[in-house]
């Protein structure tokens, strides 16, 4: 099978569920409409329909990684149980290719009263894997599991994230061809939940994965695409980042929609002739950071002699421009309007090496009177995954500014920039008002910033912490 091929095809797809409001109605429904098509009445109806999901199309391709996002009730579990074949479709089409391996509800697939032992060979033989192919690997999904003991107890005695270490255990050793995860992850504990993801990161190479999660960060981590339901229905298809931010955006606009605070949702822009010129052209640099303008900043000192060699670490930053942002939200008391990196000089930097102190300052014109701004920050790489971040909540909880409309309000963040590894980056930034609890995004504006880092020294991680020495000696026993 080519990594073109199609594993997944799912067309028009859609699932009506009929709701009585009484028992009773239930056998009405039976009898009374034959009665009354008898007599030349076809509109007797005891029931309402619901459509848990409805002209749903997309497919998936060998080797991709696919991501289910949605509120509750969206239609996620019941698509994901349609592509496995435990719910057939009232309307439309699921075609499927190779062995699926799924991690649905909790427990599914499972006797609850046979012991763990009896639910694996249950479970392997229903995958189609012969019995004396499950000896051999039994001892290996045990081992993986790790519940001890607990493999000879009926699994109704198991705790939520002993299920889900049993269940996915089993899924890993069934030779799938396509992955399915519904949530499965959010009850194991830290050390089962690394392993889990080691072990999908190796599967990505070899299979395809559809992931359902409420986490948005772990979507964005593994899935090169999202899908996005709402109501049964696909909002969205396409690249995992827009996806994830559209649907964040969109939720935080219904939970302010839900308390009467109006939020509006911004597309982002079309990109210009000069925007594509300036990713392509590095940008000349307007001020390089003094090493020693500071007496606590630090440089790496390893940075001296791999540049000697050729070597470089290099952060190159592009300037604001409102014209070239991503998309954007919020209720629009606030505006911001300028974004700018400095270094140590207080002069814009366009280029940093990583270590030293920087200014991410945040400019906003408040438009109406505004009680205790909350401005806030994520630096993000281009998976859109948050690498770190911080607001001004904590800093003035006790000693709140109200400025009026037509103010101007700045925000300033000094930190020292991290080694990054080789590649693009972006950074959003926000304002709301409220708590840090309970708060309204005013504007919160998507990659407001951009930069590349290019030819990093560092390897491994997402971000590297500039080492003051480092010292290696022989030490007498």
């Amino acid at each position: 099978m080519s990594s073109d091929e199609l594993i997944i095809s799912v067309d028009s797809l859609g699932k009506k569920y009929d709701i009585y409001a009484q028992p009773v109605d239930r056998l009405k429904q039976m009898i009374l409409p034959r009665l009354g098509r008898a007599v030349g009445r076809h509109d007797l109806r005891y029931h309402k329909e619901f459509w848990a999901l409805r002209n749903v199309s997309f497919s998936v391709r060998r080797g991709e990684t696919v991501g289910i996002i949605g509120r509750n009730g969206s239609g996620k579990s019941t698509l994901l149980q349609m592509i496995c074949g435990t719910l057939h479709p009232t309307e439309g089409e699921v075609k499927t290719f190779g062995r699926i391996a799924a991690l649905l509800e909790l427990g599914a697939g499972f006797n609850p009263e046979f012991t763990g032992e009896e639910n694996v060979y249950l479970s392997g033989l229903l995958y189609g894997i012969p019995e004396v192919e499950l000896r051999k690997r039994f001892d290996s999904i045990l081992a993986f599991a790790d519940i001890g003991d607990f493999i000879k107890q009926p699994v109704k005695t198991y705790s939520s994230g002993m299920y889900v270490r049993l269940a996915f255990s089993i899924a890993a050793h069934v030779d799938a061809d396509t992955l399915v995860i519904d949530e499965a992850l959010s009850v194991g504990d830290i050390r089962f939940t690394q392993k889990c993801m080691r072990y999908l990161r190796e599967f990505q190479k070899r299979g395809t994965l559809l992931f359902v999660s409420h986490d948005t960060g772990a979507v964005t981590n593994l899935c090169d695409r999202a899908v996005w339901l709402d109501r049964g229905e696909m909002v969205m298809d396409g690249i995992t980042r827009d996806v994830v931010e559209s649907y964040l955006a969109a939720q935080h606009a219904a939970d302010r929609a839900s308390i009467g605070q109006s939020i509006s949702v911004e597309k982002p822009r079309a990109t210009s002739a000069r925007a594509a010129e300036s990713a392509d052209a590095a940008p000349a640099p307007l001020a390089m950071p003094a090493t020693d303008a500071h007496p606590d900043d630090v440089m790496d000192g390893r940075l001296a002699e791999l540049h000697g060699r050729g070597a470089r670490n290099i952060v190159e930053f592009f300037e604001f421009d409102p014209d070239q942002v991503g998309s954007s939200f919020g209720a629009g008391a606030a505006e911001i309007v300028d974004v700018k990196l400095a270094g140590a000089t207080g002069e814009s930097a366009q280029i940093v090496l990583g270590g030293e102190l920087v200014e991410l300052s945040i400019d906003a014109r408040i438009r109406e009177p505004i009680e205790g701004p909350i401005f806030g920050f994520y630096v993000k790489d281009r998976l859109g995954q948050r690498l770190f971040g911080d607001n001004t909540f904590v800093s003035y909880v006790d000693k709140p500014l109200m400025p009026g409309a037509g103010a101007r309000v700045r925000a300033s963040f000094h930190f020292r920039m991290p080694i990054l590894p080789t590649g693009e980056y972006s950074i959003d930034v926000a304002l709301a008002s409220g708590t840090q609890i309970d708060h309204t995004h005013q504007h919160w504006i998507h990659d407001a910033l951009s930069f590349r880092a290019s030819e990093s020294t560092m390897r491994y991680g997402l971000v590297g912490i500039p080492m003051l020495s480092i010292d290696l000696r022989q030490v007498e026993v």
